[in-house]
């Protein structure tokens, strides 16, 4: 056996649901740069879910049935009162709630194709409820109920802040949430599948999921890149910034990405969102801040930014707290790992690789009094 660090280049599993080939990500066969222009996020859960695309009695089915299930139980929104909320970060309580919400569904180790179903429905639609009501909470605001003529990313923005988000708000968010949901085996969508091989429950597939994605090298990024927006300050300052950390061999966020050589598909959605939503609000500097650190970086590394970096900027224009940047990529990427935890118990066997040791070998015991 020949052990691969990180798993790099090895095919694990086969899956219809999502492929990246020579620099191109799709969904279904579907071109990212076709559905982040076209499509709303509730056809690409459904495109995800089901491998094609709704027609609009289906898509309104699923938006109905999605509308139906966003409340929380009273339980959950209790808990998050519980805690020193000022302490605990948003993935920590996401990771939580996910996992209580198993406690309140009857039928959550029921292992029947429908119930999985509805068991995913749930779940996406509660996700939101929870980023936005523990956001709330910690600041000492009451949560505020899903709406039902509200689409997914516009009711997500209304339960955050309390108004009816302007159109290209909605339309910023939505695209970032069709960019965000599903993106092969990464490490999350992995770790779903991993737990459901098991035949572990939907709950548990997801919490594990939340847990993976709330490492600073999967899902945390974009919270970095704002932090670093943040520190340079202003746009003059960039490129000394970018020189200073490269001079010291100190990593910058955002660059890069493992299974993409000549750059990320997903970037140039949101480079073009954050122009317009920055401009908009009246922070373009922090565009040209991002603009300006990825001209000095790219021109002393071949590494083009990645789905992370501008997104950092989307995110900050539309009100959002910078620790909720990586709860708010799961509220999107659910739908691809319960797309991948459908797919796993469609065909399940149990994921359980080797290892290469190299450990010690032909050792023999001593007894404890003999040990020097």
């Amino acid at each position: 056996m020949t052990a691969t660090r990180g798993l790099e280049g090895i095919v694990a599993t086969t899956s219809s649901i999502s492929s990246i080939i020579d620099d191109t990500l799709t969904y279904v066969g579907y071109n990212i740069d076709d559905l982040a222009n076209n499509a709303s996020f509730e056809e690409v859960i459904y495109l995800l879910w089901h491998l094609k695309l709704p027609t609009a009695g289906e898509l309104e089915e699923l938006s109905n049935l999605l509308a139906e299930n966003a409340a929380l139980p009273p339980e959950v929104i209790e808990h998050f009162k519980m805690y020193n909320t000022k302490e605990v970060h948003p993935m920590a309580a996401l990771r939580t709630a996910v996992s209580m919400l198993g406690l309140y569904d009857d039928k959550a180790d029921v292992m029947d194709p429908q119930e999985n179903y509805m068991k995913a429905v749930r779940l996406q639609a509660k996700i939101p409820t929870i980023v936005t009501s523990f956001a709330r909470i910690r600041n000492g605001q009451e949560p505020i109920a899903p709406r039902k003529d509200l689409n997914f990313a516009a009711n997500f923005l209304y339960m955050l802040n309390g108004k009816t988000p302007e159109p290209v708000e909605i339309e910023a968010f939505n695209k970032a949430l069709v960019l965000h949901a599903d993106h092969e085996l990464n490490a999350s969508t992995f770790t779903a599948r991993v737990c459901v091989a098991t035949l572990s429950d939907v709950y548990s597939g997801v919490t594990a999921a939340i847990g993976a994605l709330k490492g600073p090298l999967h899902g945390g990024a974009n919270e970095q890149v704002m932090k670093m927006l943040t520190e340079i300050g202003s746009v003059d300052k960039a490129e000394e910034y970018v020189l200073d950390k490269l001079e010291k061999k100190e990593k910058i966020m955002g660059f890069g990405h493992r299974v993409y050589r000549q750059g990320d598909p997903r970037a140039k959605h949101l480079k073009e969102m954050s122009k317009r939503l920055t401009e908009l609000t009246g922070q373009g500097k922090y565009y040209e801040i991002s603009e300006k650190v990825d001209a000095t970086f790219t021109s002393k590394k071949d590494l083009p930014p990645n789905v992370d970096f501008y997104s950092a900027s989307v995110y900050h224009s539309l009100g959002i707290d910078h620790d909720l940047f990586t709860p708010i990529f799961a509220v999107s990427r659910v739908s691809g790992w319960l797309a991948h935890i459908l797919e796993q118990y469609s065909d399940n066997r149990l994921i359980r690789p080797r290892a290469d040791y190299i450990g010690p070998g032909k050792q023999e015991y001593v007894p404890v009094s003999e040990r020097g």
